[in-house]
């Protein structure tokens, strides 16, 4: 399988004045393009700084980060809005939609930023929205969802623009079980039937395991890998 995520000898420190936190330190991670992964790890063991810089939103201090074979570690900020948009779809535990927009508006939206037509977002909206199980939700508002229907939408939004990577963090934190079956259910869908890369964070040992892969991280470095 070709290699979609590098991870070479990564570190990421933040310098707060007089103290200086290794979030990460020193990372070596390989992941192929199909694999389904899950990164586990207590509170504060950087496994969040970790995905964050798989995702474009944070560079690492040294070390290289290779996406589809590309250097992001060393990209301007409009060429990671760029990869981000185009190659990683997003699913955050806290959902993170626009309370003003309706459940098609949060899905459309990413959408726009790739300069993709109206009517071509629309469409493509309300058929991921429709795969969710959202078809007759359209048009409501994320306060007047459900929080499994609010993740539900995230999903949607995290489709999008067809990426090759998605990633989750704590994509059942917020859910109850059974909502969290559902996600599950589709995440494994998605990466058996579509091919997508899937890397989720999550501190639940049974979701965890309902990947094909668990990593461990540590204080900031991989203990375990299976």
């Amino acid at each position: 399988m070709k290699t979609i995520i590098d991870i070479q000898e990564v570190w990421k420190i933040y310098d707060l004045g007089k103290v200086k936190v290794e979030a990460v330190r020193g990372i070596d991670l390989t992941i192929k393009e199909g694999e389904f992964i899950s990164i586990m790890g207590p509170s504060g063991s950087g496994k969040s700084t970790l995905m964050n810089s798989i995702g474009c939103l944070d560079l690492p201090t040294r070390g290289r980060i290779l996406l589809d074979g590309r250097d992001i570690s060393k990209m301007s900020e409009s060429d990671l809005a760029q990869i981000r948009g185009k190659m990683i779809g997003f699913i955050f535990q806290k959902f993170n939609l626009i309370s003003t927009l309706t459940a098609l508006e949060n899905v459309m939206l990413p959408m726009t930023f790739q300069n993709i037509p109206k009517e071509i977002r629309r469409e493509r909206a309300i058929h991921l929205l429709s795969l969710v199980g959202l078809g007759n939700r359209i048009n409501h508002k994320s306060n007047e969802l459900s929080g499994g229907q609010q993740q539900r939408v995230a999903i949607a939004r995290s489709l999008c623009n067809n990426p090759k990577v998605i990633l989750a963090d704590e994509p059942t934190g917020n859910v109850d079980s059974k909502t969290g079956k559902i996600i599950m259910d589709y995440l494994k869908k998605l990466n058996k039937e579509e091919g997508k890369t899937i890397v989720m964070v999550t501190h639940d040992e049974k979701i965890a395991k309902q990947a094909k892969k668990i990593v461990r991280i540590h204080d900031g470095k991989i203990k375990v890998s299976r």
